[in-house]
């Protein structure tokens, strides 16, 4: 009997790790869909300038600014980076997101903060 208890859980123990494995990866593909998932929508800055944002699906990116609208693209490379690209220049920032507030965090350390509109 102790000959059969070790021989079952050496054929478990690689299917086991492969569960685990797997596990793991759709555990941390999860997180990253959920920031992209919050990201999408319209925004405002909360500043005294009129600034919008907006993420789509598809993922192009609308930033509207002194009644000027920049078309481009974007991509989260992490949980926390966001990339995106308009008018050919592409920046990065860090992104803090839950379902009401977006806060983008640029190289010079400087936050805008938005609200969903």
């Amino acid at each position: 009997m102790k000959l059969l208890a070790k021989t079952s859980w050496r054929t478990l123990n690689p299917k086991l790790s492969i569960a685990v494995a797997t596990g793991v990866a759709l555990f941390v593909s999860a997180c990253g869909s959920a920031t992209q998932s919050l990201i999408l929508g319209k925004w405002e800055a909360e500043s005294a300038l009129k600034v919008t944002a907006q993420f789509s699906r598809d993922g192009t990116a609308k930033l509207t600014m002194f009644g000027q609208t920049l078309r481009g693209t974007y991509k989260l490379n992490d949980e926390n980076e966001l990339e995106w690209t308009l008018n050919g220049r592409t920046t990065k920032s860090r992104i803090r997101v839950t379902a009401d507030e977006l806060e983008l965090t640029d190289a010079a350390n400087q936050t805008i903060k938005y609200r969903r509109e």
